[in-house]
């Protein structure tokens, strides 16, 4: 067993107020009687309480050096190993090895780290629970992660796969949000599976071309309809074994496929705004819910926009199975595919050989930036 290493942390900044708050020299002058009660000195060097550090012990890497918070509790015998099934505000739900359901808060160490995470655990987390406190969380092994105003939202952790669910119509399909969704699943080594929802809205026969792109590069694609049962069956092939997320947009119908997959779950579902054709939110949080093929699924709230988290737009065609191979021939080492002369990507696209919307949903990130939201999302 290696030994924890002690590393040296820093907390957020906003946990501490400044000692001496407005103009000291006007409120002494106007109570001079009160002036022994006030702060007479204060740091201005930046030291003290405004960056306050503290030596912790990790369990395999520094933190942020790694895919979670690996702090070690206080005594790594103590408590009890369980996996989060879901985040609501300060609260978390954690199962037990009995099974049960725990309502847990965080540690206060976990809380105040200085790290670049919108919250320490996220759905799927494996942590360590002593009287009701979660004292550490594990490395996460896969996580879907996205931008969230500069810092990093996890949505899930430790999942198998990734069912991105499309709507064909109402709302309409948005490729760029699937792409999108592929890339950050790839980027994770999370398998993507991509699933045409409400296909008995449309005749099949028009999704055909748009399938035939994700089924060339080796993606699952499944064609279903809750209402006419098409693909279920094929959907519920995916899931023996695993633990899967579900994500998509709002209104493409991700709680209705779960009831569809299993009945028992009577998740809440709600129809589409007839005013702007957009979903309502009836899934608020990520949350684990077991299912009948032994499994779990992991019912991820809807999505509008996503943005990629800390993807330089330069990497942006490697991420792109038909794009990866052609970048390689390209003239010009950096080239973008937009401008150059003699890039294989822009001939490719000529030629017909490459499906024009996936180049330009690459141009889409390497050109806007993949830390900002894409207008298509929405």
């Amino acid at each position: 067993m290696t030994k924890p290493r002690k590393l040296r942390i820093e907390f957020r900044k906003n946990r501490s107020t400044r000692r001496r708050g407005g103009d000291l020299t006007r409120t002494v002058a106007g109570e001079p009687d009160h002036a022994d009660e006030h702060v007479a000195h204060e740091r201005i060097s930046g030291k003290g309480d405004l960056t306050r550090k503290r030596t912790v012990r990790a369990a395999a890497a520094p933190v942020g050096a790694i895919d979670g918070l690996s702090v070690e509790p206080i005594d790594g015998s103590v408590g009890w190993r369980g996996q989060v099934l879901n985040v609501h505000g300060l609260e978390t739900f954690v199962v037990g090895p009995d099974g049960g359901v725990v309502k847990c808060t965080l540690r206060r160490l976990l809380r105040t780290l200085a790290t670049d995470q919108r919250h320490p655990v996220a759905a799927g987390d494996w942590v360590r629970v002593a009287d009701g406190v979660i004292q550490s969380v594990e490395p996460r092994r896969t996580s879907l992660s996205r931008d969230s105003r500069g810092r990093r939202h996890v949505i899930v952790a430790n999942v198998d796969q990734l069912i991105i669910v499309g709507s064909v119509a109402q709302p309409d399909l948005k490729p760029a949000l699937i792409d999108r969704l592929i890339v950050a699943a790839e980027s994770s080594g999370i398998r993507p599976v991509v699933c045409l929802n409400k296909t008995d809205l449309v005749d099949p026969a028009t999704l055909v071309p748009c399938a035939g792109v994700y089924a060339r590069m080796g993606y699952p694609v499944i064609l279903c309809s809750t209402t006419t049962g098409m693909g279920i069956a094929r959907l519920a092939a995916e899931l023996p074994g695993r633990v899967t997320a579900v994500v998509g947009q709002s209104g493409v119908g991700k709680s209705s496929l779960l009831n569809a997959l299993d009945p028992a779950l009577a998740l809440p579902v709600a129809a589409v705004s007839r005013e702007n054709e957009k979903g309502r939110h009836t899934t608020t949080t990520a949350r684990l819910l077991r299912h009948r093929f032994d499994g779990w699924f992991v019912d991820t709230p809807g999505v509008r926009q996503f943005a990629l988290w800390r993807m330089v737009p330069a990497e942006a065609p490697a991420a792109f199975r038909d794009l990866r191979p052609l970048a390689n021939l390209c003239r010009f080492p950096d080239c973008t595919h937009a401008h150059e002369v003699d890039c294989a990507v822009k001939d490719a696209v000529a030629d017909g050989l490459l499906d024009t919307r996936r180049w330009e949903s690459c141009r889409g990130l390497a050109g806007a930036g993949v830390g900002r939201d894409a207008e298509d999302d929405e």
